[in-house]
């Protein structure tokens, strides 16, 4: 297994950003996340999703949005996270050009990239997997962000907590029943937003990790043999 680094325009007015190919020698499909709001590509949970993916045959490319990439807190407008997202879709394209690709990512970064795709087909993406979707801010219920998925025209899992607090489950089930076969929700028995366990569940955190990267190593198995 290799992990490279590498640098690609996120936007013309931005500038570059930093990304991670991590290639199992027996990679089989290439997952592009972007990150979080408040952490960044080489944030635990990115490392570790990234280390359990490598290990069912799943290369990863991880990267930075250009205010993280500034060492800034708060993330960029709309439109430049949607234009990175389509930058790092292109770059991982190109670096990895034998493999099929879904893409996605840890809350915010996933929202980017269903919105970027709902805006314009990302070119050769099978389909999107978000971990930990963020319908919500967490004192604000809702489901707007959620308005845009009836235009992406592709398969999508959504990975979720139940105890999420950004994704009440009983309004994220009713927002994507329109979608039908399309989307395919996968509850995480007592993870948070985080995929964080309490210890009275009787869950690690690990066993967790180990049923997201499943999960998402069966969808990118399923949608790409299409």
């Amino acid at each position: 297994m290799t992990e490279t680094t590498h640098r690609f325009l996120a936007t013309q007015s931005k500038g570059e950003v930093s990304a991670l190919l991590r290639r199992p020698a027996a990679a089989r499909w290439l997952y592009v996340l972007g990150h979080g709001a408040g952490a960044g590509m080489r944030h635990s949970f990115m490392e570790q999703i990234a280390e359990r993916l490598a290990k069912l045959d799943v290369a990863t490319f991880r990267y930075q949005f250009p205010y993280m990439q500034a060492g800034g807190r708060r993330p960029d407008y709309g439109p430049i996270l949607v234009a990175t997202v389509r930058s790092a879709v292109a770059a991982a394209a190109e670096l990895a050009d034998d493999l099929p690709l879904v893409v996605g990512g840890k809350s915010m970064g996933g929202r980017m990239t269903s919105t970027a795709t709902a805006k314009e087909p990302l070119l050769g993406v099978r389909g999107l997997a978000f971990l930990g979707f963020p319908l919500h801010p967490a004192t604000k219920p809702g489901t707007t962000r959620a308005d845009h998925l009836s235009d992406v025209d592709l398969p999508m899992l959504f990975l979720q907590g139940d105890r999420d607090r950004l994704a009440d489950l009983e309004l994220l089930r009713p927002a994507l029943h329109p979608l039908g076969e399309q989307a395919n929700l996968q509850v995480i028995k007592g993870a948070d937003h985080s995929f964080k366990v309490l210890k009275r569940s009787g869950r690690t955190d690990d066993e967790v990790m180990t049923e997201l990267a499943e999960g998402v190593r069966h969808f990118c198995e399923e949608v790409c043999s299409r």
